[in-house]
């Protein structure tokens, strides 16, 4: 039934698309690389929002493109986008990165494509890839403010947009053009083919584009006690393949995507398989029913073997309808999977099935006002967590369930943002509703029990014993596992002054809800890869304090208020962020113990609720010092409190203040970046003080014309950490265990044509 719904949505939106084909004129020729703002080699400020691309937004977007993005960018997002204001990583080894901003991370930021949102399981657990490959993507934006609340309670601190090419929005110039890429990392002996290519058929364009990354474990420092990081490889394979109709006043579109990635989990360990809790006590000994599912030697490589497919229809068009502008369409199919192996043991297998429609209608000026009214539909279906014993068999003389849950959530959005110019002074609203449904689905049971233990079940439940059991686990099974509804709503209000000479006064005020994650929600068991036992809201604690509040009446709300300065133009240009963010029940997991009976530590956390605070600031100035040369300094601070709690959050990432200098001479250009993150000193009861560190990184590259146009080769080196410091991420769920990269050069060749 929820395929038939998902069919019949999508065929309604489908259906706005179809008076296109026949208004289909010439196409229009335009470069792949228009999309790109500003300067190559730079971090650049738009006021671009993501509504869409004919409504700039008074709010201030992030964009990293161009030449800064092929040079910046890793096998990870967070690794990639790391360093820019505000934006620090989670890291986990050299598989799985993940962007913090402003303190919060996944599940608190929404990561899209190209405007619809992107599906894996990188919010259940920190291990955990987000799948997307840098290396293919044109830019790379990041949004606050309305524009971000057009996507939900997930985009609390941000959207971030990943750019791409695979569905073509224009003929090529020309007819084709394309780009091929190599490079060789030292650090990790990383070795890196890109490949794309777009050819223009009359009014159609096909695309194509792969890559394919290998690195092995990554160099660390000597302090470290080794000179590389055990199991921090990383292997990915991507490509996509995509063609469009191309109209003069927009096009329809679809692409097939695919990424397959395997790569180590530093520090991982399964010793503590057998923990188990008796009320709030952890224990991980075995005796009597707790058994330990691994047994044997802890000493095997542990990695995820990763595979996502994808397929993606897109279509923008302009004056389709009396009244409308601009009509947008986003359908996505993923199908997510990744298996969780130790040497030779399978332990867990994580699945997430998503269809996904999103329409938008952006409508022409109606007193003075421009805005985009859209809807979205979400059907999801996702397995794996509370499972880490795939590679035991279901046992004979037994009986019960066999298999792990689905967890299947339906979602309705509906959404409207306005934008409108009251002289010098922009302002944006966006308000958002969502409607969301979360149930589990009972495993399928059975009964391997002999003749003899049968007979007995016959006497004492009648013949129909197996029906008589099978209800009581399904009854007991339900009520631990029960549906939750959420409707979560949010809202944002925003106005920019712009005083003149390109300066400009932004304030905006947003109140969004989100609703529990699947893991905050139903955790019951070991998260191996963070060393944790965990229970989430829905879970009955004996003894716990705080626990009165159903799942279903736990909703994150956050009322923030953000002020940014702004100067573009002119020599001098800087962007100065402050933030204040004032959070009821917030969800975080609490710590009730740590065990160390196995010698390797485990944190037994309950997933709670409690007042929370953030505050900060983040920022940049830059000056041109001459035509050639640019200096630029930068840095942020994040400040967070438990309020009603006497501890601190958990993973705030420290302050850090920094400078770089660009300079060019003809077709040679370089940087040198140097910054400083400080101390984290205010720490959750259940970490540790994470030190300091300095980080020199550099960049020098020449670029070659060999034709007319953006035909170019480009040689590049780039050198990171060239101190080779210990570092450490107080961000990372396993710091210690998984220290920053030391001293790496990486050396590069890009041909566009």
């Amino acid at each position: 039934m929820k395929n038939i719904r998902f069919k019949t949505v999508a065929m309604l939106l489908a259906s706005a698309s179809f008076p296109v084909l026949a208004w289909a004129q010439e196409p229009a020729a335009e470069s792949e690389d228009e999309r790109r703002s500003g300067r190559q080699g730079h971090i650049v400020v738009t006021g671009q929002s993501l509504v869409t691309e004919e409504i700039a937004s008074s709010l201030p977007v992030q964009m990293l493109a161009g030449e800064e993005l092929v040079h910046r960018r890793q096998g990870g997002l967070g690794e990639t986008l790391a360093g820019m204001p505000g934006i620090h990583l989670d890291n986990f080894g050299g598989g799985a990165s993940r962007p913090v901003i402003r303190g919060q991370t996944v599940s608190r930021i929404e990561v899209l494509s190209d405007g619809a949102n992107l599906f894996d399981v990188s919010s259940v657990s920190p291990d955990h890839a987000i799948t997307t490959d840098p290396l293919l993507l044109d830019a790379i934006e990041i949004q606050r403010g309305p524009a971000a609340v057009r996507y939900g309670g997930n985009a609390t601190n941000g959207a971030i947009n990943l750019i791409d090419s695979k569905v073509p929005k224009a003929v090529p110039e020309g007819g084709l053009t394309g780009a091929t890429e190599v490079r060789y990392g030292t650090g990790d002996e990383e070795k890196t083919v890109v490949g794309r290519v777009t050819v223009g058929i009359g009014q159609f364009a096909v695309h194509a584009e792969g890559a394919r990354r290998s690195a092995d474990d990554y160099d660390v420092p000597n302090a470290y006690g080794s000179d590389k990081l055990r199991e921090s490889f990383a292997q990915s394979t991507s490509y996509s393949v995509g063609a469009s109709w191309i109209m003069s006043k927009g096009y329809l579109g679809a692409a097939f995507t695919r990424m397959e990635s395997e790569y180590g989990l530093p520090g991982h360990s399964h010793i503590n398989g057998v923990c188990h809790t008796h009320g709030l006590d952890l224990h991980c000994e075995a005796h009597g029913g707790f058994e330990d599912p691994f047994g044997g030697s802890d000493d095997h490589t542990a990695y995820i073997k990763l595979r996502s497919d994808r397929v993606d229809v897109r279509g923008d068009y302009d004056d389709l309808l009396p009244g409308f502008a601009h009509t947008r369409l986003r359908l996505s199919y993923t199908d997510y999977a990744h298996d969780e192996i130790d040497g030779e043991l399978l332990f867990s297998r994580f699945t997430n099935e998503v269809y996904d429609g999103r329409f938008e209608l952006t409508h022409k000026p109606v007193l003075g006002f421009t805005g985009t009214l859209g809807v979205q539909y979400t059907d999801s279906r996702f397995g794996g967590i509370n499972v880490n014993n795939l590679h035991r068999p279901f046992p004979d003389g037994a009986y019960g369930f066999d298999g792990s849950p689905d967890y299947s959530t339906e979602n309705v959005g509906i959404f409207l943002s306005e934008l409108r110019s009251f002289g010098s002074v922009d302002v944006e609203a966006a308000v958002r509703k969502d409607w969301r449904k979360m149930e589990v689905g009972v495993p399928s049971w059975r009964s391997t029990v002999g003749p003899e233990l049968a007979g007995l079940f016959v006497e004492w439940y009648g013949s129909d014993w197996q029906a008589v059991l099978e209800s009581q686990d399904v009854e007991r099974f339900r009520s631990r596992n029960p549906t939750v509804r959420h409707d979560p709503f949010s809202a944002s209000l925003g106005a920019t002054l712009n005083v003149g000479q390109g300066y400009a006064l932004a304030l905006s005020l947003a109140h969004t809800e989100r609703a529990p994650s699947v893991r905050e929600l139903y955790a019951r068991g070991n998260n191996l890869a963070t060393n944790s036992y965990e229970l989430g809201l829905v879970a009955e604690v004996q003894g716990f304090e705080n626990r009165g509040v159903s799942a279903e009446d736990t909703l994150e709300s956050t009322d923030a208020i953000n002020l940014t300065f702004r100067k573009t133009g002119g020599a001098l240009g800087f962007e100065i962020g402050l933030f204040y963010q004032d959070v009821s029940d917030y969800i975080f997991a609490r710590l009730i113990e740590t065990e160390n009976e196995t010698g390797v530590p485990h944190n037994f956390l309950v997933y709670t609720a409690a007042d929370a605070r953030f505050a900060g600031i983040d920022g940049q100035v830059s000056y041109q010092l001459a035509p050639a040369s640019r200096v630029t300094v930068f840095g942020d601070y994040v400040n967070a409190k438990l309020k009603s709690e006497n501890d601190n959050l958990p993973r705030i990432p420290p302050g850090r203040i920094g400078a770089r200098y660009e300079h060019s001479a003809g077709p040679l250009t370089g940087d040198l970046e140097y910054f400083h993150t400080f101390a984290q000193d205010k720490f959750a009861s259940y970490e540790t003080r994470t030190g300091g560190y300095d980080m020199v990184n550099a960049t020098l590259s020449y670029r070659l014309d060999i034709g007319q146009g953006d035909k170019s080769v480009e040689f590049y080196v780039r050198g990171t950490n060239l101190l080779n410091e210990l570092a450490f991420a107080h961000t990372s769920f396993v710091k210690n265990q998984s220290p920053l990269r030391g001293r790496s050069v990486a050396f590069g060749m890009r041909h566009s044509f």
